[in-house]
Parts: structure tokens; C-alpha cells; sequence
């Protein structure tokens, strides 16, 4: 039982990291805005307050199940975040650029997610039921930054 909690509370861990990049990755794109970007800081505030209350959720969840709550960001969250910063001193911190970033971003929180339900670690319902609303959730998240990445293609075009 204490191993199944363990690789439970790892599975739950590492979702919180995940949101814990993307917190840090929207505000970060945040910042590379021009204040003429109203719209997209209004999108990116609201989905770093997503995933902040995601990590509350998954936090709550952890304790429960008697470990510690992670903190800090996965490995490769902060590569990303290295990533767009080079990304930016070559290409310019325009809209098209943050919202690649941003697309890239959500592509490994939806790897990250759907790792989670596959994992070999058995999920009770209620966990497996919090994955895939949260999941489900980032995914139109992704599908609405993949939406102005797109228009904001066709307008440098």
C-alpha cells in the first residue's frame, strides 16, 4: 500500500511541476509582451491562475495521500524557459514568437497529462477523474493558443 501511495504521490508530483512551468512560462511570456498585447496578457494571466489552482487541487490531493507537496519546476519547464529566452534574442519578443513558445509549452503539459493516465501506477477514480478534467481543460487551453498562433501568422503573412 505505502508503495502504491508513493508512485501515486510521484505520478500527482510531477503534474505539479508541470504547473509549475506553465505558471512560470506565462508570466515569463507576460513579460516579453508589448503593453499594446492587452488580449493575449489577459489569456496568459488567466492561464497561469488555471494552473495554479491545479496545483492547489493535485496539492490537496498529495497531502491526503501523506507525502509532500513538490515545488520548484521540472527540468525540462526550465529548458523551455532557457529556451525562450534565447528564442528571443534571436527572433525579437513579437506576438508570433511568445505564442510558438506558449504552444510549446502546452504541448508537454498535454504529454505531461497524458503520461499521468498511463502510467503503470494504478489511479482510484477520483484521481483519474482530476487528470482528465484538468486535462481536458489544457487541452482547449493549447487548442485556443494554437488558435491566435494561427491568426497571428496569417496576419504576418
Amino acid at each position: 500500500m505505502e508503495t502504491t501511495n508513493e508512485n501515486l504521490i510521484e505520478v500527482l508530483n510531477d503534474l505539479i511541476r508541470i504547473n509549475n512551468d506553465r505558471t512560470e512560462g506565462y508570466l515569463k511570456a507576460i513579460d516579453e509582451l508589448d503593453n499594446i498585447d492587452v488580449d493575449l496578457k489577459t489569456v496568459f494571466e488567466k492561464m497561469a491562475a488555471d494552473s495554479r489552482d491545479y496545483k492547489q487541487e493535485l496539492s490537496r490531493e498529495v497531502v491526503a495521500l501523506g507525502g509532500e507537496v513538490a515545488t520548484g519546476t521540472t527540468n525540462m519547464g526550465k529548458i523551455y524557459r532557457v529556451w525562450m529566452d534565447v528564442k528571443a534574442t534571436f527572433t525579437g519578443t513579437d506576438r508570433e514568437a511568445v505564442l510558438n513558445s506558449c504552444e510549446y509549452g502546452e504541448d508537454a503539459a498535454q504529454e505531461a497529462y497524458e503520461e499521468a493516465l498511463k502510467s503503470d501506477t494504478p489511479l482510484p477514480v477520483d484521481l483519474r477523474h482530476l487528470i482528465g478534467r484538468q486535462k481536458a481543460s489544457l487541452l482547449e487551453a493549447h487548442n485556443l493558443i494554437k488558435n491566435y498562433r494561427d491568426l497571428q501568422e496569417d496576419i504576418n503573412d
